[in-house]
């Protein structure tokens, strides 16, 4: 009888995703020996086009957005080292409040039982052991993020299966040096207005409401390669522009609230796995 494999699956919204909230424990547990699956849900259409093109832009060409940013994330799983990418392909439906959100065929639109029974084949498929994706508010109320939190939960709940389930954050006081960090790189970048600033405020979790604390700083060189591989979008991923040693210091470490578990690890926890090996 055939051992399974210590599996890892990450969902994530779009290209490029992968790489920002989960790259460190992609690769981390990738180079441990470990199964890592990427399951993307929409194609990135709404992304940055040659040149920088935005969306509704003239000459802004989803299908060829689309094309590029698939061979990116190829890239960026190259990368991680991730051994499984697996796309639902669903249209991606933009920022919330774009006419996007509406289109046929949009994440957005899509019945979560439909995107949740899709999902669910693959659970079945794969048997993780730890599942990671966004939180109910898609951390920061990207629609195509709250979606796919919305499938995985509900995925989850159709095949019974009861794996350690994260959902990504951060902690207020990263997001503090953070925005410290922008002002340093970013000459262009303006204080947010008041209401900005207070749904700002409220994106992440107290440091002490984060359970699960993983160091992935011996990657993140690989983590920003993998970002950079999604060149087409470097106009809107600002890490870029810190170089790999800030870029590293502050986005090294990633955090995780454990919403699901049966191993009974003690929090906090510094490995996803903890009570699994």
């Amino acid at each position: 009888m055939v051992e399974r494999p210590l599996t890892l699956m990450a969902v994530h919204a779009h290209p490029d995703d992968e790489a920002t909230g989960t790259g460190g424990v992609l690769a981390r547990y990738a180079a441990e020996g470990i199964r890592t699956v990427l399951v993307t849900c929409t194609d990135g259409g709404c992304g940055d086009g040659p040149g920088g093109v935005k969306p509704g832009e003239p000459g802004h060409d989803p299908a060829a957005v689309v094309a590029m940013r698939r061979q990116e994330l190829v890239s960026s799983c190259e990368v991680l080292g991730i051994g499984h990418l697996e796309l639902l392909e669903y249209a991606d439906s933009g920022m919330m409040g774009w006419a996007a959100n509406e289109a046929p065929g949009a994440f957005w639109q899509t019945p979560v039982e439909e995107g949740a029974a899709r999902l669910a084949e693959l659970l079945r498929q794969y048997r993780p052991d730890v599942v990671v994706t966004y939180d109910e508010n898609g951390f920061y109320g990207h629609p195509d993020h709250i979606q796919a939190n919305r499938i995985t939960m509900a995925a989850l709940a159709m095949t019974g299966m009861t794996p350690k389930v994260y959902w990504t954050t951060a902690p207020r006081s990263t997001i503090r040096r953070f925005g410290e960090v922008m002002r340093e790189f970013g000459a262009d970048w303006e204080e947010p207005d008041p209401a900005e600033a207070a749904a700002m405020a409220e994106i992440g979790l107290p440091d002490e409401e984060i359970t699960t604390w993983v160091d992935a700083t011996e990657f993140g060189g690989q983590k920003f390669d993998a970002l950079a591989a999604h060149a087409s979008q470097g106009e809107n991923i600002f890490f870029l522009k810190m170089g790999k040693e800030r870029f590293t210091e502050l986005m090294g470490v990633e955090t995780f609230v454990r919403v699901q578990d049966t191993t009974g690890a003690a929090l906090p926890e510094n490995d996803l796995f903890a009570g699994l090996r």
